[in-house]
């Protein structure tokens, strides 16, 4: 997870449940209180606004929020509070959702990203809850950059030769 000036700000794991994804995330810098936090649909973080990673993931064509009679995005998850310090470590669920082939995948295509927003998502306001500006992100995709480049190291290549 990285901030608009491309600090990294903490982390989000993923896990799959039987009722949807269960996030783990833990973020520090923010200000105190209450801000959203969203899936959107491409996992694209590029800064500073995150506009990139386009709308909130709404496969079914919802409308936005968690107390709205239409709704909710897929993508929308409760408002997470940071502590005094602007620290946030909570675990959410993005009920619902899957890590598996289908249409409410968060792995679909190349994926999808994680957002906080500067504010509290009001859970009704339409298109996003009116949570004022994208101010942190993290990629979601089926694996990191490291996976998929060359092979492993030799965990003993830099390792000095003992004298006999």
């Amino acid at each position: 997870m990285f901030n608009a000036s491309a600090d990294m700000v903490g982390t989000a794991t993923l896990n799959e449940q039987p009722d949807g994804i269960k996030i783990k995330l833990k973020l520090e810098g923010l200000e105190p209180g209450f801000h959203g936090i969203h899936v959107h649909e491409f996992p694209k973080c590029d800064g500073p606004d995150f506009s990139s990673a386009g709308n909130h993931l709404n496969p079914e064509g919802k409308e936005h929020g968690l107390m709205h009679p239409d709704g909710p995005h897929l993508g929308d998850l409760p408002n997470v509070e940071a502590d005094g310090a602007g620290a946030v470590d909570i675990e959410l669920m993005l009920a619902g959702a899957t890590m598996k082939e289908g249409n409410k995948s968060i792995l679909s295509g190349e994926g999808t990203s994680l957002i906080v927003t500067e504010g509290q998502d009001d859970g009704v306001s339409q298109p996003s809850g009116d949570s004022g500006t994208r101010i942190i992100c993290g990629e979601i995709t089926a694996g990191s950059k490291t996976d998929t480049e060359g092979s492993p190291s030799d965990p003993t290549e830099n390792n000095e030769k003992q004298a006999e």
